[in-house]
């Protein structure tokens, strides 16, 4: 299906493009340095349950899970421009034996009961973790992709207007996340008038954020505001947005408002239908010309011909 809309003549074509496939298989198909920007946030170890087979953070132990990121990860290394930037938001947990609660990081609730259940069910075997421990996965994950060649050029700290209650009584609720900006090269393009503090200052590290209004089914979406940020800092106009776990289409979207190709990779079909409302329903916001084309592929064969497919259509 690939639904053409036109809103207003002479409008510009930039295209959110969407690849259903596992992120590990469809990556090597791109081409090398054809990508700007990449801006994600892959799940988080034992948190959520997407509902697929091969999806990320299912994996036994936390080590593994950082191991296959960094295999992820240097496939975005290899499509990305040799000036170009990579905006990394993960979060952390706590090693449990055994327990849940109502709500925050261990709730139990539809789409986290099973893996919360099993992440719980034992301290990992790792890292000399002990009962209770913050595992620190963020930043285990920054010093894994800096050994395997990223540079770490900062550590943006996301504060989070509205935090996701805890019944904890010993220690501060979580309200914040992590940002890292990776670069593979000394050189690359950063835009400090891209987003400024309101006093016209170069912006800080840190990033006060609320949620956006989500009616869309995905139960962890990070705001639009910031892939905004990350788009507006890393990238000019007309280039390209990569984002390997697509989620809802949050940076398709902030990709679109700001006249940038974007191209969403996505294991589950289900929240491809979700992107394609929401593309459709910023196009007619935006009153721009865009084409939608998600590709429904279910073997990296068919996968691997039709993400060329992409770059052909682009550059044409």
């Amino acid at each position: 299906m690939t639904p053409l809309e036109t809103m207003g003549a002479g409008a510009k074509l930039f295209e959110p493009r969407i690849i259903i496939g596992d992120c590990l298989e469809v990556l090597p198909t791109l081409p090398k340095e054809s990508v700007q920007v990449c801006v994600t946030s892959p799940p988080y170890w034992g948190l959520r349950d997407y509902n697929h087979p091969r999806q990320i953070g299912t994996e036994q132990s936390p080590e593994i899970y950082i191991k296959n990121l960094v295999e992820i990860f240097r496939e975005v290394r290899r499509v990305l421009r040799k000036d170009g930037t990579f905006w990394l938001n993960i979060g952390d947990g706590y090693a449990r034996n055994g327990g849940v609660g109502n709500c925050g990081p261990n709730a139990i609730v539809g789409n986290t009961k099973k893996l919360i259940q099993r992440r719980n069910c034992k301290v990992p075997h790792c890292w000399g973790l002990k009962d209770r421990d913050l595992m620190g996965i963020p930043w285990r994950v920054a010093f894994a992709l800096q050994e395997d060649g990223w540079i770490l050029r900062s550590r943006i700290t996301w504060i989070k207007k509205s935090a996701m209650p805890e019944s904890v009584k010993n220690r501060p609720t979580n309200a914040t996340e992590d940002i890292f900006l990776f670069t593979k090269s000394i050189k690359y393009y950063y835009d400090p008038d891209g987003v400024r503090e309101p006093t016209g200052a170069n912006l800080r590290n840190y990033w006060i954020l609320g949620p956006d209004p989500n009616a869309y089914g995905h139960p962890a979406a990070f705001p639009r505001e910031l892939a905004r940020r990350c788009i507006l800092l890393g990238s000019r106009e007309g280039d390209t947005i990569l984002d390997p776990f697509g989620g809802c289409g949050t940076t398709g979207i902030a990709s679109q408002e700001l006249n940038r190709k974007s191209i969403l990779i996505e294991i589950n079909p289900s929240y491809v239908e979700t992107d394609l409302v929401r593309a459709k329903k910023a196009n007619k916001m935006a009153k721009q010309k865009v084409l939608i084309d998600p590709l429904y592929v279910e073997t990296s064969k068919v996968q691997s011909k039709d993400a060329k497919k992409i770059f052909e259509t682009e550059s044409s």
